[in-house]
């Protein structure tokens, strides 16, 4: 475990290390500006917005609600185009969705409700991979026992909790072996327990796996616990005001004196002290 872990300001010079520098980014986001219509306007959601991922690394988005954050991941699967900018994957122009790119989302009804657990991870692997259907469902066995739902492989998702239904998700979208794992706020409607619970199965499968992940939150600990790199956004519109490097954290490091004062220095960024006038 690091001492002190790094902080720069958005402003000041390139924070990658060497290390990651030397890596030929997976993701590269540059200078991206995200609009939506409203019947007012279009109104900026993400302003100017670069960043880069390399192979491997798992990139937390964390900002208060309304700073752009999720607009920017869905942008990232090819849901929301940019106004300005670019936003490459393994050098290509994102362009739409596609197989490449997996998103888990918060909500529990993303699973087909007609389909049983092994199904809804098999059936994506058919339409999108071409697998027949025996490689598909033994393949889709894998991911299940992967996640620990072996024995729920022939149930129902109205027979699942909140937690194992977020479980099958992960499975169904990391079967597909995709180039970049996406997860909005995957654990935000779950109770305190089973988010912890989540979050250690999360980070052993990328032990295991070492898939790229960018995930979403607006809860500071996640952000310092899965990440390992943690890109600070600030409120309405989304701009990039911090970079944190945590790579170091893991399980064991939650609870520390360094995990305490890094989620303390961010707190402090993402919200300074009112101006002496509002006191």
């Amino acid at each position: 475990m690091r001492g002190a872990l790094p902080l720069r300001r958005a402003d000041a010079e390139a924070r990658p290390a060497a290390a990651a520098a030397s890596r030929r980014p997976v993701l590269d986001v540059r200078g991206v500006t995200l609009r939506y219509a409203t019947d007012g306007g279009p109104v900026t959601a993400v302003e100017d917005v670069s960043l880069a991922l390399a192979a491997g690394d798992r990139l937390v988005l964390l900002g208060a609600s309304g700073c752009g954050k999720s607009t920017l991941l869905k942008a990232i699967a090819g849901f929301v185009a940019p106004a300005a900018g670019a936003i490459l994957l393994d050098g290509r122009p994102v362009a739409g969705p596609g197989p490449d790119r997996a998103v888990v989302f918060q909500e529990f009804d993303q699973l087909l409700p007609w389909r049983t657990v092994i199904d809804n991870v098999a059936f994506p692997l058919r339409v999108a991979r071409g697998l027949s259907r025996a490689a598909s469902r033994a393949r889709a066995r894998e991911f299940v026992a992967l996640v620990g739902l072996e024995r729920a492989a022939d149930a129902y998702p109205h027979t699942l909790s909140g937690g194992m239904k977020q479980r099958v998700a992960i499975a169904r979208a990391l079967a597909l072996e995709p180039a970049m794992l996406l997860m909005d706020e995957p654990f935000a409607a779950l109770d305190a327990l089973s988010r912890r619970r989540l979050q250690e199965e999360l980070l052993l499968l990328w032990e295991r796996l070492r898939f790229t992940m960018v995930f979403v939150t607006h809860a500071i600990d996640e952000a310092v616990l899965l990440g390992s790199e943690v890109v600070l956004l600030s409120p309405h519109p989304g701009r990039v005001v911090a970079r944190l490097d945590t790579a170091g954290f893991g399980i064991e490091a939650v609870g520390s004196e360094v995990f305490g004062r890094t989620v303390e220095r961010i707190h402090a960024i993402l919200f300074p002290p009112a101006p002496e006038v509002f006191r």
